[in-house]
């Protein structure tokens, strides 16, 4: 294959493996052709009112504020005297979608569904508002309407305020839970003089749903422990006591309505939520009204931590739920079916119901859950070869035959305590069954993907020997054009055995995606087969090259280091240990030790020290704290000043480079002033709140980041100075604490790097003009410029390459977790993007926060583009080698995915693969994207100097 196809393959194939990992793991749990199921007995309560508090802890609802007091005096006394409550806990993503669709459809979405949109309901899921009579909804416009649009008929009304009121700027956000609370009295209002509204009011089965949005907007904007956010609290407690007295006088206290609180997600500490941190998945759940069992004194804790003695509700019965537990619960006390695609078990504790009743509903439950069962069943049994198929040994057909004449004899005969007790069993056992067959392939699938990594990376090591090693014979090349018999069997065989296996898929009508992971090994492994006289080359060259040693070092060295990235994706602290020895490597080195000056390489080391601090800080959270955003900028503007200051003294050489210096002079000049904007809206505006023309400011830098390199010289320093300064702007305006002071320290280094390869090159040449051929390296004529020394002009790959392939992918991570983990990108915390957008629009926040995370890569990849330009490395061999690196990692981390142990553990380990595979496929655009930042210019293009 040409370069350009390997890189095409290489994108292809691991997009594959990317998107491997969500039909792995991430396959969507909604199946459909189920009966739904409610108890046939009377329902508790005509009507339900839930509350959802967006964002809310439960840990800052349940406990006393420092002086004692409850912030939620009518919620406390609700607990206390009238109601039952507990913690409700959620799943990751701690996403608002997830959050709520767990709530009122008691299902777990997949976490691709965050990627779907929030306004929009993509699949047709079933949920309690769907199952009432009619539903009444009042909120945001990013959560009423898929619930609404997902609805069978025309009975789930919403009530949305407009989404330019979601504005993270406002001093206010509060405002938004009042105008839910000042709409639903008006609607009360209004209805008393609207007939055909009466009639409906008065129907049973019906549900009002109040969405609060203002404690997450309160967290993002001021944190959960600012005033403003605790103040929140105390209005949403104040306004659902009036919401309940404005109810229960409509209705005349008619004793038939229930009522529910609860949160769709917490939030961190910084104002974050998404992960599986704590804080993040412990909510508030509190249940009163008719139908629900009043407070009960506990009896000692059945929960280990001591959050009951925290509050002081130690001496009142708790009772913890999964979030999607929540659901049947609210589908029990209204009497209506339970939706369909719920997997919650009814939270039985919290209803007051005679223990016949409780039965009947408990079997209610038992009986769509297991009818879930069989249709997941069924359909994973219709895509599995007969004699293949293995079923789920605990609840197979004839036991859960079995298992419905027990239940019905147990009601029958009055023996209501068994049949509650069979209906709990049963369901966990469900659970596990639904579980068995949402992961059912997930061996094969992960089998298919493992062969293709492994087939992938043979290839490439292939690919490195065969063009970069010098070695290969002639004749070995030629044969791999030609065609010979032994080839023709292989192709055969390996062809004989895709059609076996496209045809075992065909017949199993698998999706079309099963084709490609089981192909794609075979594909590769083929290949690998067919070069099996360049593999056999290459470890005869292994047993006899002279420098065995210096390569087995450098490949072991590589691999520790890249072990050490691995860790550091779970103890940032790791990188600054490899970062110490990273700084240390140049005085042990045999290749690093032949600079004649030793100043670069003592500075290259005091660099590394100095990068190695930022990892050991705290994670970079929403806090914002100017003082570091000001001297990471104070810093740059000083750079510039010298640089200018330095051209100045120097533009008297040529007249090109007196035009070049005049010029660039005056692009920094300019750059110098869009660093000093950004320093001014970051530092000082932002919190005041930017107006309109500097939101369309800030974008205008954002935008010129790009244009700017492309309007200076294309010599090395000039255009590497101007890519840092065209993007240190959008960066600082990204900016909330010590991040710009990260990437003033990652350029320094990243500028020793380059003036170690040049010392590297001046030590080892012995041409006089070696030096000032250096000086004026352009990337432009990077591709036919070659040193006039011969040791420089090579098309082959040394063991010096390893260890510069090494450095890129180590700073690449680093750039990555140097200031941050991936709470960073999972987490929609508007505090860094406020520079852009203040209204709530999670796709734009995402992409400023993934634009973010990407300027460090593309200072790194531009310049390692600079170290090739100096050492003459084959820039596909050492891009292969990366590769290589980056697939190690990738299949490292495929192992330790996970399926089991808390949620946070499962989503960090998914999570770490994800990271990796992405970065992989990003660095391959990012290598197509830095070749245009570096050799592409605007400029007309003047005469070229004459070689010296």
């Amino acid at each position: 294959m040409k370069t350009w196809q390997v890189l095409t393959v290489g994108v292809f194939i691991h997009t594959i493996f990317f998107y491997s990992i969500f039909d792995i793991y991430f396959t969507s749990p909604i199946v459909h052709g189920m009966t739904p199921h409610r108890s046939p007995l009377p329902a508790p309560a005509r009507r339900l009112v839930l509350f959802s508090a967006d964002g809310l802890r439960a840990d800052k609802m349940f406990e006393l504020d420092p002086s004692g007091k409850s912030r939620i005096p009518y919620l406390r006394s609700i607990i206390e005297k009238s109601g039952s409550w507990g913690v409700s806990h959620t799943r990751v993503p701690t996403e608002s979608r997830p959050g709520h669709v767990a709530l009122i459809a008691g299902f777990y979405e997949d976490v691709s569904a965050v990627a779907k949109g929030w306004k929009e309901n993509p699949v047709e899921f079933d949920s309690v508002f769907n199952e009432s009579h009619y539903t009444w909804s009042w909120g945001s416009p990013d959560i009423l309407p898929m619930f609404s649009k997902g609805a069978s008929g025309d009975h789930v009304f919403t009530h949305c305020y407009p989404s330019h009121f979601e504005d993270f700027s406002d001093s206010q956000p509060s405002k938004l839970d009042t105008w839910v609370f000042d709409e639903v009295k008006e609607f009360f209002r209004s209805s008393a003089d609207n007939p055909d509204m009466m009639k409906k009011l008065h129907e049973d089965k019906i549900v009002f749903f109040l969405h609060l949005l203002g404690i997450d907007t309160n967290g993002h904007s001021n944190k959960p422990h600012s005033e403003a956010y605790l103040a929140n609290i105390r209005l949403v407690d104040a306004g659902i006591q009036q919401v309940v007295e404005l109810v229960e006088d409509f209705y005349n206290h008619d004793g038939a309505t229930a009522y529910v609180m609860s949160a769709d997600h917490g939030m961190t500490d910084w104002g974050s939520h998404g992960a599986g941190h704590p804080s993040e998945t412990l909510t508030p759940l509190v249940a009163w009204g008719t139908g629900v069992k009043g407070a009960r004194r506990s009896n000692g804790s059945r929960y280990r931590d001591n959050f009951s003695q925290e509050w002081k509700l130690d001496h009142l019965e708790r009772i913890d739920v999964e979030q999607g537990d929540i659901a049947p619960l609210m589908a029990a006390l209204i009497g209506v079916h339970f939706p369909m695609n719920s997997v919650g078990i009814l939270p039985w504790q919290y209803l007051d119901i005679n223990l016949g009743a409780l039965a009947e509903t408990l079997y209610a439950n038992t009986r769509q859950l297991l009818e879930q069962y069989q249709v997941k069943m069924d359909l994973k049994k219709s895509t599995t070869l007969e004699f293949a198929f293995r079923p789920f040994k605990e609840l197979t057909q004839a036991n859960m035959i079995d298992v419905h004449r027990h239940i019905k004899q147990l009601i029958q005969t009055g023996y209501y305590q068994d049949a509650v007790d069979e209906c709990l069993r049963v369901m966990k056992i469900t659970l596990q069954g639904l579980n068995y067959y949402q992961t059912y392939d997930r061996m094969f699938l992960g089998v298919s993907v493992c062969c293709g990594f492994l087939g992938w990376m043979a290839y490439i090591f292939t690919l490195v020997f065969e063009r970069h090693s010098g070695v290969v014979k002639q004749s070995s090349r030629k044969r791999l054009l030609g065609s010979q018999s032994g080839d023709t069997g292989v192709m055969l065989v390996f062809t004989v055995i895709g059609l076996v296996i496209a045809f075992l898929l065909f017949v199993q009508s698998l999706p079309w995606t099963n084709y490609l992971y089981c192909l794609i090994p075979i594909y590769l492994w083929m290949l690998v087969v067919l070069r099996r006289d360049i593999m056999s080359q290459m470890f005869s060259y292994t047993l006899v090259m002279e420098n065995r040693t210096g390569l087995l070092v450098a490949v072991t060295a590589s691999l520790f280091g890249l072990e050490i990235l691995v860790i550091g994706f779970f103890y940032r602290e790791m990188l600054s240990i490899g970062l110490t020895l990273i700084a240390v490597l140049p005085w042990v080195s045999t290749d690093l030790r032949i600079c004649q000056s030793k100043k670069p390489l003592l500075l290259w080391s005091v660099c590394c020290l100095l990068l190695a601090v930022f990892p050991m800080l705290p994670v970079v959270t929403g806090k914002r704290t100017t003082s570091y955003v000001l001297a990471g900028g104070l810093l740059i503007c000083g750079w510039v000043v010298y640089n200018i200051a330095c051209s100045m003294l120097n533009n008297t050489t040529t007249v090109k480079q007196g035009q070049e210096t005049h010029h660039g002079g005056l692009l920094q000049t300019v750059q110098m002033l869009g660093v000093g904007i950004s320093l001014y809206f970051s530092v000082w505006q932002v919190e005041a709140g930017l107006s309109l023309w500097q939101h369309a400011v800030s974008w205008t830098l954002l935008g010129m980041s790009v244009v700017e390199p492309l309007l200076c010289s294309s010599l090395l320093s000039h255009r590497l100075q101007t890519v840092f300064l065209a993007f240190a702007a959008p960066y600082i305006l990204l900016s909330v604490s010590y991040e710009v002071l990260f990437i003033v320290v990652l350029g320094l280094v990243l500028s020793q790097w380059l003036e170690v390869e040049r010392n590297l090159v001046v030590s080892s040449s012995t041409h006089e003009k070696t030096i000032s051929y250096l000086s004026k390296l352009d990337f432009r004529e990077a591709v036919n410029a070659r040193l006039p020394s011969h040791r420089h002009s090579r098309n082959h790959l040394v063991i010096a390459d390893i260890q510069r392939a090494f450095f890129f992918v180590f700073f690449i991570l680093t750039s990555f977790y140097g200031v941050g983990n991936i709470a960073s990108i999972n987490s929609f915390d508007p505090s860094a993007v406020l520079c852009f957008v203040s209204v709530f629009s999670p796709f734009v926040m995402g992409g400023l926060l993934l634009f973010k995370v990407v300027i460090p890569f593309i200072l790194v990849t531009c310049f390692l583009r600079a170290v090739h330009v100096i050492s003459s490395v084959p820039v596909e061999g050492l891009f292969l080698i990366i590769m290589l690196m980056s697939d190690c990692m990738a299949l490292h981390f495929f192992f330790l995915v996970q399926d089991t142990g808390s949620w946070l553990d499962i989503g960090t380990s998914i999570s770490h693969y994800v990271i990796v595979m992405c970065m992989i496929i990003f660095i391959m655009v990012l290598f197509g994207l830095t070749h245009f930042l570096t050799t592409s210019s605007l400029l007309p293009r003047k005469q070229k100097l004459r070689r010296l």
